[in-house]
């Protein structure tokens, strides 16, 4: 047999070995660049709105309101890119922080009670975990059941007042570390260790496997279900500390804590560039969503835009980053 007939016809190797995509398209084309075009445009239109927005300290301040979601939604990146999502966060925040209050109005030393409100969020972590993982259970199912249950309790432990913080521990924003506000500190150190791990380890790497396709991730000896169980149990632990800080931060707290505020974690993650079904997403796409929807949600506020119609604007936000992440992956390999 010759080698032209052995040789495949030159229309399929074309096909087997697509030419690599060029470096510009490979940086432009991607959903965080789309995040860093917006968060400019955004500084650009807010500052019309107000002169405020020039000055970094004021932006800076502004953030520090919404530092612990923020915090919150890098763990939840992870938790999506897994294949799974947690919707119960904010309700964990909530109650983590009432069984904070709760102990340190009681008596119990301010340590031990900061102990006993990351415990709770623990547990609630592994709550979600078993019912996922254990039970095999669809992880928007189980956490819309414990948002409900997790906010239920909380009422249930504060009831309708309002449970006072010690006063030697209120004020965590007025806290500044070379003039910048702790919470913004905390949240831009956990982005540079959570990048770091999420895209230089192993166990980065894994995530992305796992969310990418769980089956095949697991005939190659990767160990799903501990890795997910990590990550439930993390963003537990995340969400408590986020809501010990919140209550530091507004020196009381209620059972409605953090209220509402799983629409802004989603939409900070899915408009960083992280897919929906898994598998694709940054932690820098989430950081750089984190600072846009601040700069629009303070922006909304400036120009005295009523409290329904900023959560118009999110819900629009969030529905088109959906569609523009989906796009852009239907085109582009990560």
């Amino acid at each position: 047999m010759s080698a032209a007939e052995t040789s495949p016809p030159a229309n399929v190797a074309g096909r087997e070995s697509a030419p690599p995509r060029p470096l510009w398209h490979l940086v432009l084309v991607r959903p965080e660049t789309l995040t860093l075009v917006l968060l400019i445009l955004g500084v650009i239109v807010a500052s019309r709105l107000s002169p405020y927005f020039l000055d970094i300290g004021y932006i800076l301040r502004s953030f520090a309101l919404s530092a612990e979601i923020a915090l919150v939604a890098l763990v939840l990146t992870m938790v999506i890119i897994a294949g799974e999502i947690d919707l119960s966060p904010a309700a964990n925040m909530a109650l983590s922080a009432c069984i904070f209050a709760w102990a340190q109005a009681s008596g119990v030393p301010i340590p031990l009670a900061v102990l006993l409100g990351l415990l709770a969020g623990l547990a609630m972590g592994g709550v979600n975990a078993f019912f996922v993982i254990v039970m095999q259970l669809p992880s928007i199912i189980v956490t819309i059941g414990t948002l409900i249950l997790y906010r239920g309790l909380a009422q249930i432990l504060a009831g309708d007042r309002s449970i006072r913080i010690a006063e030697g521990f209120i004020g965590v924003d007025r806290i500044l570390v070379l003039g910048v506000p702790l919470p913004v500190v905390v949240f831009v150190l956990a982005a540079i260790v959570l990048a770091l791990v999420l895209g230089g380890t192993i166990f980065g790497r894994q995530i992305y496997q796992i969310g990418t396709n769980e089956v095949a991730a697991r005939h190659a000896g990767i160990r799903s279900r501990r890795i997910k169980l990590i990550l439930f149990l993390m963003i537990g632990v995340v969400a408590a500390i986020a809501g010990i800080m919140t209550a530091s931060r507004l020196g009381s707290v209620r059972y409605d804590l953090a209220l509402g505020k799983e629409l802004e974690m989603v939409l900070m993650a899915m408009l960083g560039g992280t897919y929906i079904f898994g598998g694709r997403g940054t932690i820098p796409g989430t950081f750089l969503a984190a600072w846009l929807l601040v700069v629009v949600s303070t922006g909304m506020t400036v120009a005295n835009l009523l409290p329904a119609i900023q959560m118009t604007v999110l819900g629009i936000l969030l529905i088109v980053s959906i569609i523009a992440t989906n796009f852009i992956y239907s085109r582009t390999q990560r």
